[in-house]
């Protein structure tokens, strides 16, 4: 278990390895599944941010050469609706009738 994990956090690991190895998995998947599921309660509680699709990017940087995840961030923090069905462009686009700041 990583050094991070607070005490619940081990204890949540556990019992949920168990659960699993008693509903039939076997014991690589149950570890992968409970493993799995404890990181993803901390990145939810702040506790360990995920890197690849945290933030928005570098604000004096067009539109264009920013990554889908950090266009996705920004459409998710001004609320547009439809934003994860969205190509790359349509994002820019999308955001630019928004008042985008680039």
């Amino acid at each position: 278990m990583p050094t991070a994990w607070t005490d619940k956090d081990e204890r949540q690991y556990e019992h949920i390895k168990e659960s699993e190895q008693d509903r039939g998995s076997s014991t690589e998947e149950a570890k992968e599944i409970a493993a799995r599921t404890v990181n993803k309660q901390r990145r939810k509680e702040g506790r360990t941010p995920n890197r690849r699709t945290q933030g928005t990017g570098n604000p004096t940087k067009p539109l264009e050469e920013r990554t889908v995840d950090e266009l996705q961030n920004l459409a998710s923090e001004r609320e547009i609706h439809g934003r994860s069905r969205m190509r790359k462009q349509e994002l820019v686009d999308a955001l630019r009738k928004t008042g985008s700041s680039d």
